[in-house]
């Protein structure tokens, strides 16, 4: 792609109000100061994350492992090597844990690995809402309209099994360091059957669930500055051959740049140095 690598000294970034936010989803709205065209490294994140193009223009381009997306777009768990390239604007970024996006969704099962356009997912009113947000400049009423389409989904559609979302939350909170078999005894089924109402309900196995989960949490290490050995030790690799093939085959970039990908720039833990503006 063309472009030059996003300089962050260049990017308003908002974040919004603790009343504002939903359990299992995390907002941000990212403005360029001025127009110019970018090409960005995207990590992945144990997460399903919307994209809202709000800028005027040929927008932004996605390229997920061949695959080419322009504008709004939606981006399933596990996108591989994942770039970005284009006029940068305005774009309003949603990341939905799986267990929500399953509910917000429904076809998220089926986002595992690609990128696909918004309207696709998101159904017939999906052109209202990427209208309403455009016209509205203030990221506190995006961050309020989004929140509320996003609630009145939550309400009206059948969530994942409480299984499921047990499992889920407690591969999240062992940073990946759990076993099937044992989340299958809390939560009283067998494990295949874990493994079938998982897989089927959030589009990924437990066990890759439990490797993206320990990927992100060594990413977030490596971007806080440390060393790729002490990474992977305190991560649970083998060693830091192993380290660096998962860093390959979930973001296509190595350890070094990984460390450094803007993907994880909003993040508390890996953009420590920087701090969101206040939404307005």
């Amino acid at each position: 792609m063309l472009g030059t690598p996003l300089d962050w000294a260049k990017v308003e970034v908002a974040v919004p109000r603790p009343s504002a936010r939903l359990p299992g989803v995390s907002m941000a709205g990212f403005r360029q100061r001025a127009p110019a065209l970018v090409d960005i490294e995207m990590v992945a994140h144990p997460s399903v994350t919307l994209l809202f193009d709000l800028g005027e223009g040929d927008g932004v381009v996605y390229d997920a492992q061949g695959r080419h997306e322009r504008g709004s777009v939606v981006i399933g768990l596990l996108p591989g090597d994942l770039r970005a390239g284009g006029a940068a604007g305005a774009c309003l970024q949603i990341r939905l844990e799986p267990a929500v996006a399953a509910a917000v969704l429904g076809a998220s099962t089926e986002l595992s690995g690609t990128v696909a356009p918004f309207e696709e997912v998101w159904g017939r009113d999906a052109e209202q809402v990427l209208d309403t947000l455009r016209a509205t400049r203030s990221w506190d009423e995006r961050f309020a309209i989004a929140a509320d389409m996003l609630g009145r989904r939550l309400a009206a559609r059948p969530r994942v099994d409480p299984e499921v979302t047990h499992t889920w939350r407690r591969t999240l909170t062992s940073q990946g360091r759990v076993r099937v078999e044992g989340l299958a005894d809390e939560v009283g089924w067998s494990r295949k059957r874990l493994w079938s109402r998982f897989r089927s309900q959030l589009g990924i196995s437990p066990k890759r669930a439990a490797r993206l989960v320990r990927f992100d949490h060594a990413a977030h290490l490596l971007a806080a500055g440390h060393a790729a050995a002490g990474v992977a030790t305190e991560s649970g690799y083998v060693d830091q051959s192993h380290l660096h093939r998962e860093v390959k085959e979930f973001s296509g970039l190595t350890p070094t740049a990984v460390a450094v990908a803007p993907w994880l720039a909003i993040d508390d833990v890996a953009w420590p140095s920087r701090s969101p503006v206040p939404p307005g």
